[in-house]
């Protein structure tokens, strides 16, 4: 008994002291080891195996979320292709690498992920975005972004990708920090700008209707009841979700230590009435991904239809979509794609929704997606699209007023300028701010 309480009292003060040492409040202590080996194992393993860095790289770009995660023990299995983190005994996870579906965190009792039949991405040297052939870059561009990159990286923002793109070609690349323009690198929440584009082909095909509730047999009655899919894709739906990503947070307790994401979105309450309030929330971004999930009818047949009606159309050449364990496509945050691969999806914008030849969706949906909602607080949002209009000031006074664009944490921009055919994108793993507006001004006035 009294060994017990010993051992419990260290506990109890080793938690305390990791909360301290990290700068989280006490309250996220119990919360936080499992956070700590959840992101620990799972970003190791994406940024090893998914994007290709370096053991050593993969682990200073973790550490640069908290100081705890310099205490992690890590184990690599490169013949496994698995990550193992463990913190002072306190928890350890695991996650797995997969070819064509990336990493996830394992958990007992759930195979979906292990038993899914993968296809690989039909690679090709078609002129871009059919294939990966960007033919002779503008001279005075290229010269540009490697100023601008070598700038960043003096500054420490650590920008590792730059792209323009302009009336339909690729005319300008520049890469750092161990990428190429073969190189997967995490989009982060730009992800959700696709998972829009998912549903907007399902509506496309007669399979989705905007005005329609979800389907979810949990919101048949009650609050949940009002919520319309319109709702979810600005993010007016109104459910109770905290995106602060402290260790007991909504966000990083979704992406970190449950093995279905949108299961444990499903259980928010409301919050605010559906269509009056902006809320931004991964967690909605992941019960979208859920509704494409319900309407292909199964894990394998929703990896079958977004491969065959997303990922083949667009021409991915280097790009993972992943799924959490429950095979549900991880909506809000983890698609890995190369800078190539991410300006497809622009260009898909800017072509009214089709590419390739083929369309992928409505140009009206383009059209909607890309008008500010009607909440009462932040209406420069989209259908998973940040607006540079809709509120009384422009988000960046210095671009056309019509540009949008796929954003992500660490400072992920895909900037879709409609008035002059443009799109720019941005990759990185910036820590604080990125002067965006100013970047991407001196990229247009160049052109």
């Amino acid at each position: 008994m009294k060994k017990s309480l010993i051992g419990l009292i260290a506990t109890v003060a080793l938690l305390l002291g990791l909360a301290s040492y990290a700068g989280f409040p006490p309250a996220y202590l119990l919360s936080a080891p499992g956070v700590a080996t959840g992101i620990g194992s799972k970003l190791l393993c994406s940024a090893r195996y998914v994007s290709g860095f370096s053991e050593q790289q993969s682990f200073d770009d973790l550490v640069q979320y908290s100081a705890i995660l310099q205490e992690l023990t890590v184990e690599f299995d490169s013949n496994e292709k698995t990550v193992t983190t463990s913190l002072f005994g306190l928890s350890e996870k695991t996650a797995n690498y997969l070819p064509n579906i990336g990493c996830a965190i394992d958990y007992s009792g759930y195979s979906q992920r292990t038993s899914m039949r993968t296809q690989e991405s039909q690679l090709s040297n078609a002129p871009w975005p059919l294939g990966d052939s960007v033919g002779v870059a503008d001279a005075r561009m290229e010269e540009l972004l490697q100023r601008l990159l070598g700038t960043d990286n003096e500054l420490g923002l650590n920008t590792r990708a730059l792209l323009v793109a302009h009336r339909g070609s690729v005319i300008a690349e520049a890469y750092g920090q161990g990428a190429d323009a073969t190189t997967p690198l995490l989009g982060w929440s730009m992800a959700k700008s696709l998972t829009s584009i998912m549903l907007a082909n399902l509506e496309y095909r007669g399979l989705l209707d905007l005005n329609g509730a979800p389907g979810f047999a949990q919101w048949q009655t009650g609050q949940r009841s009002q919520i319309r899919i319109s709702d979810m894709l600005t993010m007016t739906d109104g459910l109770a979700f905290s995106e602060e990503y402290n260790p007991g947070d909504d966000a990083t307790a979704m992406l970190f230590t449950e093995p279905s994401s949108s299961d444990f979105v499903m259980q928010k309450a409301v919050l605010h009435e559906p269509g009056t309030h902006f809320n931004y929330s991964s967690g909605t971004a992941n019960l979208l991904s859920r509704i494409y999930f319900e309407r292909a009818g199964g894990y394998q047949e929703n990896y079958d239809g977004y491969m065959e009606s997303i990922h083949r159309p667009l021409a991915f050449q280097n790009a993972i979509f992943e799924v959490d364990a429950s095979g549900v496509y991880m909506g809000s945050s983890y698609l890995y794609a190369s800078a190539r691969d991410w300006a497809r999806i622009g260009q898909l914008m800017l072509n009214g929704g089709v590419i390739n030849t083929q369309r992928i969706m409505s140009e009206d949906w383009v059209a909607r997606a890309t008008t500010a909602n009607a909440s009462a607080n932040q209406k420069a949002y989209g259908y998973q699209w940040w607006l540079n209009r809709g509120n009384e000031d422009l988000r960046w006074p210095d671009i056309p007023e019509d540009a949008y664009s796929a954003q992500g944490n660490r400072q992920q921009y895909l900037m879709v300028i409609p008035s002059l055919d443009l799109l720019i994108v941005r990759l990185g793993w910036t820590a604080g701010g990125y002067p965006v507006n100013e970047r991407f001004f001196e990229i247009i006035s160049n052109l």
